[in-house]
């Protein structure tokens, strides 16, 4: 079987490869995933210094609006302000540490601490404090103010940076905006929004969303949708990609003049007829790529800024530290994983689903984010077979017998994401 072609494209994401950077091929130690004194070491020297997201600004829309997030032992709270400006503070009352707002989200001209009526404006200013006068050492605003984190605005979401002197977000992201920005993320509506609590580690779960060479064995179903074998692996200074024919069989299945099941449905679900294609099965990847764009103008959506290939394939990105996303022109799906706050072998996966909407259409509500254990809530047959395989995979990694990852050329993504952690962690291992 020829595998699917892949050329420089005018328009769209760029597609050029990267240079590929030397990165050893020694075995990633099993500690990392498990031990709780690198757990430590991550909190210290990485997740504080790194950009992370927030929310999505379509659950902040307005002044007053607020939501929580959590990170580690860290809750921040994320208010837009009168001015319509978007801002992070810890979310602790600088009275007694009670927390202002517990979870969710709502709206509020001042934030208000529950506990002793202690209030604060939207810009995090200490306002007012109950009996003011019974205070010896009085209450400086200056000092009692809520504690302010860096915030910026990119993607349809809002991040924030515990590091109060880091560097700019589109520093740190890089090529991303550039790579990304032709989805129009920001327009998109979210279409499903669910935390699901994990027995693994938070980087378990980010390695089997980052490589295809378990497709074969826990998605077989996939392999008569993707081209597992020629795919694009580019490695940037902390973030990396892959660019992965979708709508293609695998060159490691026989390929009959019959049209494979999962391909005929795509081609039902764009307007085509599978019949067209008996015999010819490669051609169904082009034909896709101009009757979905055509269903696009269609139903007034603007795919003008992708190229062809991206109305098929999966451009796959993973922002470090925590964020993967699926790209494809008619879907998103958004995952970021979270450590848990105290055991390195739970986490918490955030998945969100975005798609594009007709233009000139208000956006439809964003949904009611829910939080499941495992088992609890369907993610789609893929997903939930990675659920079902991640704790088998944790509990492999402390057995006494397990000294760590021995990773092939495509699996490098992971090596490149540990090389990127250590680089903030240090090698003192």
């Amino acid at each position: 079987m020829v595998a699917a072609a892949r050329v420089s494209q005018s328009v769209g994401t760029p597609v050029e490869k990267a240079p590929e950077p030397e990165l050893g091929n020694g075995i990633i130690p099993a500690e990392r995933y498990v031990s709780r004194s690198f757990m430590q070491k991550e909190w210290e020297r990485m997740w504080t210094r790194v950009w992370l997201i927030g929310c999505h600004v379509d659950e902040v829309p307005e002044p007053g609006d607020y939501t929580t997030t959590e990170i580690g032992d860290e809750s921040i709270l994320i208010v837009r302000g009168h001015d319509g400006v978007v801002g992070s503070f810890y979310n602790v009352c600088q009275h007694r540490g009670n927390q202002l707002k517990f979870s969710g989200g709502g709206t509020a001209d001042t934030i208000v601490c529950a506990y002793h009526l202690w209030e604060y404006d939207l810009s995090g200013r200490l306002i007012h404090v109950p009996d003011s006068e019974d205070f010896p050492s009085g209450c400086p605003v200056d000092r009692l103010s809520l504690k302010a984190l860096p915030t910026d605005v990119w993607g349809g979401h809002v991040w924030f940076n515990i590091d109060p002197d880091c560097e700019p977000l589109r520093d740190y992201l890089g090529i991303i905006p550039e790579h990304l920005d032709p989805y129009r993320l920001e327009d998109m509506a979210v279409v499903l929004n669910v935390t699901m609590e994990w027995d693994c580690n938070w980087k378990t779960a980010v390695d089997a969303f980052n490589e295809v060479y378990h497709v074969q064995g826990i998605h077989p179903e996939l392999m008569y949708d993707m081209d597992d074998l020629s795919i694009q692996i580019d490695l940037y200074e902390r973030h990396n990609r892959y660019l992965i024919a979708w709508t293609t069989p695998s060159q490691k299945v026989d390929v009959t003049d019959a049209v494979p099941p999962i391909l005929a449905q795509h081609l039902v679900n764009a307007g085509g007829n599978p019949e067209d294609y008996r015999g010819k099965v490669l051609d169904i990847r082009k034909a896709l790529q101009q009757l979905r764009r055509q269903r696009g103008e269609e139903n007034g959506i603007d795919f003008s800024r992708l190229n062809d290939d991206q109305m098929t394939d999966d451009y796959h990105y993973f922002i470090f530290p925590n964020v993967t996303m699926n790209l494809f022109a008619e879907h998103v799906l958004f995952f970021r994983q979270r450590p848990h706050e105290s055991d390195p072998n739970r986490m918490y996966f955030d998945v969100r689903i975005f798609k594009p909407i007709p233009e000139g259409t208000k956006k439809p509500p964003m949904p009611e984010h829910a939080t499941y254990k495992h088992g609890e809530f369907s993610l789609g047959l893929v997903v939930d077979q990675d659920s079902v395989n991640l704790p088998h995979v944790q509990k492999g990694m402390r057995s006494r017998g397990y000294e760590g990852l021995w990773i092939c050329d495509r699996e490098r993504r992971l090596r490149h994401m540990h090389a990127t952690l250590m680089s903030y962690v240090g090698d003192d291992e």
